[in-house]
């Protein structure tokens, strides 16, 4: 009997038994929904945050909101195209101060030195522009021309926006 261990031989150890392959499953789930969690958490963080910068300008202290122009009627007249060409805008803006600077506002209104400055470029800019630039397509164009001239000649972070609220050209 070949297969029967002899008396004087020790006997081999007893094979270790194998572990649950429910414990080996469990464990890789949980590794894994560990894994899916951190994945969404790094994704959203990265997407909030570039959100939050993108609508940061967006979001600021409530301005204070002047006419510009006329005060009785707040438009401003101004001829367009060149002295020849008999073209007349009458445009009424609206533009968002920064609160801020005090150097242009002080207790909700333009100081002298603003007021001129914000109606000089103002009359610049639109005495400046082109009839075609004019068209209503191209108003954004306008209104961004306005703002970024107004900022340099105050200052930047001066102006927040500025709006159109009545255009009527002849």
């Amino acid at each position: 009997m070949p297969d029967e261990p002899k008396e004087g031989t020790a006997q081999a150890a007893p094979e270790p038994k194998k572990k649950s392959p429910i414990i080996l499953v469990v464990v890789l789930i949980v590794v894994g929904l560990l894994l899916a969690c951190g994945i969404s958490y790094v994704v959203t963080s990265k997407l909030m945050a570039d959100s939050a910068a993108g609508s940061e300008a967006a979001h600021h202290d409530p301005g204070v909101f002047i006419k510009l122009g006329d005060a009785k009627e707040g438009t401003i007249l101004v001829n367009v195209g060149g002295i020849k060409s008999g073209r007349f805008l009458k445009v009424g803006l609206v533009v968002e101060f920064n609160p801020g600077k005090k150097d242009n506002i002080a207790d909700g209104v333009l100081t002298p030195a603003a007021a001129t400055k914000v109606n000089d470029v103002a009359l610049q800019v639109l005495r400046s522009v082109k009839i075609d630039e004019l068209d209503a397509s191209k108003q954004d164009e306008l209104k961004a021309r306005l703002k970024d001239d107004l900022n340099a000649s105050l200052g930047s972070g001066s102006v927040y926006d500025v709006y159109i609220t009545s255009f009527v050209l002849q």
